[in-house]
């Protein structure tokens, strides 16, 4: 096999005394047994995408490892000390369940220690909203969390949070990352300095606990807590740590917790994968919920920011909902409670992004309250929160089943949206509801939006073009019409231009540029392509929505958007 003289440039400088004799030998081992690995490892380095760098796990530039790891740091750390020149500097650092989580923590705490800024340094696994909030509540100027989220167990990951607590956004992520391309890998300060490197654990976890009840309550009364029987599963991640004693704090009583999965294992060996987006994630606690009669279900993808909701619908079947139907909940409950307690005046907003639902939009209109959308990823709610401090945050999220209950925490958090989703279900279950049946009213009330997601996996090089090519194909041969309904405008994100396709008129996007197509049709369809900023994946969200006259007609409304669903997926042959 042949392989690039570029690549090989990169592997001879990994055969440097720079990098330790184990990975020269390695790479050596790959060179011979290995050629087609050794150029997946070293074909690109890893970027920074929607949900920071994540990868497989080696040796390589396009791996995570300690040099890596060790490069991003030092980078940091440089543009740290130019940016706060008279400061004494101080970062938080976490970690999930994953292999190496632990020490590659310690090896990015080491790096930043040498380089003489104050590390604080969880002693253990911690949810990645923590860290959000830890970072803010120790005033540190910046913080960072090893996890690969959802990804499957070979992957780990490396997110960059600011001052506010929110991930990195422009202009200092381009800043920040031209400075680490510039390094040398020769330049890694890799000794610690111990003594400033200081852990924490119990205290924050206490400070935490307390301000997610403080923020994620709304006067349930003890009784409706009581009655209210959970099934809670961690998914062998880092929500165990935390989730059950803000629940217990909270007044829930009633727990269930699934014992398969409830010790943190980054092999996850109970599940395909690790997220809750995905019904089989949930299958063992909806198994457990109809044993013992549960009235809801919660799960959390490895490092807690994730959050699956399953529900029993109007036939008593345990159902799980999808990322825009919780997010649409939560933020319609979030709003009644602001407007009964006389809080909305017009300087509020809720959060949202431009491949998730626009009920959002519908929601904030009937409530008085604007509605910021943004990029997909958590970053740019936070941002908005920064940006308008004449406005105050109420609630927002993601399609991908996030959440964020006001800004104590500036990203998406399941700790908070976990009790805020169990206070809905005790309220409505209290009021002889259930929390299947306020989504339904609030359909009637604002509309019926169904969403759909469709995930494609190409991985490795050719992957990468295949993607690249359905993107070129989109924007240079457009759809005119779909499924009989005629395309009306296009909104092309990477040009930030929005056509008219009736008028050909051009208008410009003020959102950040980022690699996102999205058709509108006249029927008020909505269909968006995005490759992911996170995996090898290119994603298909769809929106329809229509009018629904009563609860009892649910069903049939339903059926004919999936409909709608399915014949606009067979139209683009994406099935």
């Amino acid at each position: 096999m042949h392989i690039k003289q570029t690549i090989l440039d990169k592997v001879n400088e990994w055969l440097t005394p720079t990098f330790d004799n184990q990975t020269q030998e390695d790479i050596k081992e790959m060179m011979t047994t290995s050629p087609k690995d050794l150029e997946e490892s070293f074909f690109k380095n890893l970027e920074f995408g929607t949900g920071g760098m994540r990868g497989i796990m080696g040796i390589g530039t396009n791996r995570i490892n300690k040099y890596t790891l060790g490069k991003n740091t030092q980078g940091l750390s440089n543009y740290m000390i130019k940016s706060f020149p008279r400061e004494q500097l101080k970062v938080a650092i976490a970690y999930d369940c994953r292999h190496n989580s632990d020490t590659l923590a310690k090896v990015v705490a080491d790096v930043f220690s040498a380089n003489g800024i104050h590390v604080y340094l969880f002693s253990d696994m911690r949810p990645t909203p923590e860290l959000s909030f830890a970072l803010k509540y120790l005033n540190c100027h910046a913080g960072i969390v090893l996890t690969a989220s959802h990804n499957p167990p070979e992957y780990n990951g490396y997110k960059v949070y600011w001052q506010d607590g929110g991930q990195l956004v422009p202009p200092q992520d381009k800043e920040i990352i031209e400075v680490i391309e510039a390094l040398n890998y020769s330049e890694i300060k890799f000794e610690a300095n111990e003594n400033i490197i200081e852990y924490i654990d119990v205290a924050i976890d206490e400070a935490f606990a307390k301000s997610t009840v403080e923020n994620a309550s709304f006067n349930t009364p003890s009784a409706a807590k009581e009655n209210l029987k959970i099934v809670y599963t961690s998914l062998h991640g880092t929500s165990i740590k935390i989730i059950p004693g803000v629940l217990a704090k909270a007044g829930y009583t009633d727990v269930n917790i699934v014992a398969e999965q409830e010790v943190p294992d980054g092999n996850f060996p109970t599940v395909k994968s690790p997220n809750p987006e995905e019904p089989e994630a949930l299958s063992m606690a909806i198994g457990l919920a109809d044993k013992i009669g549960g009235d809801i279900v919660i799960g959390t993808d490895p490092d807690s920011d994730r959050l699956g909701v399953a529900v029993r619908d109007t036939d008593g079947k345990m159902i799980l909902l999808n990322g825009n139907q919780t997010m649409v909940i939560m933020t319609a409950f979030l709003l009644e409670q602001w407007k009964r307690a006389g809080k909305i005046d017009g300087k509020q907003f809720i959060g949202s992004t431009i491949v998730s639902t626009p009920m959002m939009l519908e929601l904030a209109s009937g409530y008085n309250v604007e509605c910021k959308v943004g990029l997909t990823g958590f970053k740019w709610i936070a941002k908005f929160i920064k940006d308008f401090p004449e406005l105050t945050f109420i609630g927002g999220g993601e399609e991908s089943f996030g959440f964020m209950v006001g800004d104590a925490v500036r990203d998406k958090d399941a700790v908070g949206a976990c009790l805020l989703v169990c206070e809905i279900a005790a309220q409505a279950k209290a009021a002889g509801s259930t929390l299947y049946k306020e989504l339904l009213n609030l359909y009637v009330d604002f509309g019926f939006y169904k969403e759909h997601l469709i995930s494609l996996t190409k991985k490795g090089i050719s992957g990468m073009q295949e993607i690249n090519q359905m993107m070129v194909n989109l924007r240079e041969n457009p759809m005119s019409e779909i499924n009989g309904q005629r395309v009306v405008c296009i909104e092309d994100y990477e040009n930030s231009t929005s056509k008219n396709m009736f008028t050909q008129e051009i208008e410009s996007i003020s959102i950040p540029k980022s690699n996102v197509l999205i058709y509108y049709l006249e029927d008020g369809s909505k269909i968006c392509a995005r490759p992911s900023g996170t995996e090898p994946k290119i994603k298909f969200y769809f929106s329809v929505n229509t009018t629904l006259d009563a609860i009892e007609n649910t069903k049939e409304i339903e059926k004919q958007l999936d409909e709608k669903i399915k014949n606009i997926i067979a139209e683009m042959q994406l099935n």
